[in-house]
């Protein structure tokens, strides 16, 4: 009876710190991850002059991680390395070759199986969405691997006890290791030009003229010679307006538009746009999007958390 209550209890010690081994590890590279998903999400991509570039939000990630990590890391323990650690024992007597390689194939299986719904739900590449989910479960499984045979110098009496507290508090150089890595991979990565910065298109008053749409059925028609007409078009609110009520008010009607090409390096070109009627005031559409799909869009409001609108070529 005390042989079999005992064995019970290492088996619940071992499930407790395979657990929290996977946890640790995978919250520690969660911080990595998520700057390079950033670098690589932003580059040669239009933000619309909108927020900061994503840093304020990856200040705000950094500033609660002590709070949140924890918690990703258990929830990705459960859904992907310890999954992958049940496969790869049960696959032990069919599939021949090294431990290692069993552990990274139930990895690689699952990162496959989870990026089907991830890609359906959020979009993006599906092979690019699996690779990466796959990279997610490689560093938890290797170290519960590592720690079974830290369970057999236990069990020879030559390792030391195992404590959740060693784990959480041994994580913290390894996600700290990996965030410099992955800046210092992100940084190389932009001086040799593998990730370039965005650049919108240079249009011509000619290449302008035409019907641009966006939504809630605004229209607008840039006529060659600099006439333009607006259909439930948003423009900027007029200084009668009182202060913080409305940042930009629905128009109509006739007016005039021309190129704004400023002349201060870093400034966009742009659409000025002046309806005739007394319904808001001058705006400027700035010039977005790529050569073969050119965008005018404007932001109304705070720029980090304004309302941007775009209109698209007909």
């Amino acid at each position: 009876m005390g042989r079999g209550e005992g064995g019970c209890r290492r088996a619940e010690l071992h499930t407790a710190a395979e657990l929290h081994t996977a946890a640790a590890l995978g919250a520690a590279q969660l911080p990595a991850a998520g700057l390079l998903w950033w670098v690589v999400a932003d580059s040669g991509t239009d933000d619309y002059g909108a927020g900061y570039g994503g840093a304020f939000g990856l200040l705000c990630l950094f500033l609660f991680a002590p709070l949140v990590l924890p918690i990703l890391g258990l929830l990705h323990a459960v859904l992907h390395p310890l999954p992958a650690l049940v496969l790869a024992r049960r696959a032990a007597r069919r599939v021949p070759g090294p431990e290692w390689a069993r552990h990274l194939g139930g990895v690689a299986l699952l990162g496959t199986a989870w990026a089907a719904p991830v890609t359906l739900l959020w979009g993006g590449s599906y092979p690019a969405t699996a690779v990466s989910l796959s990279l997610l479960g490689v560093l938890p499984v290797l170290g519960v691997a590592r720690l079974r045979g830290r369970y057999a110098r236990e069990a020879q009496g030559t390792g030391r006890a195992w404590r959740a507290r060693s784990v959480w508090l041994g994580s913290a150089p390894v996600s700290v290791a990996l965030l410099a890595a992955a800046f210092l991979g992100a940084l190389l990565a932009s001086v040799t030009g593998l990730l370039t910065a965005y650049e919108p298109p240079k249009l011509s008053a000619g290449q302008l003229a035409g019907v641009w749409r966006g939504d809630d059925g605004a229209v607008l028609r840039l006529l060659p010679g600099g006439r333009a007409r607006g259909t439930a078009l948003p423009t900027r609110a007029g200084s009668e307006e009182p202060p913080g009520t409305r940042d930009f008010v629905v128009c109509g009607g006739d007016g005039t538009w021309r190129l704004d090409a400023p002349e201060r390096q870093g400034e966009r070109d742009g659409v000025l746009l002046r309806l005739d009627r007394d319904c808001g005031r001058e705006t400027v559409w700035t010039i977005g999007g790529t050569a073969d799909e050119p965008e005018l869009f404007v932001l109304f409001g705070d720029p980090d958390a304004g309302d941007v609108r775009i209109l698209t070529r007909d």
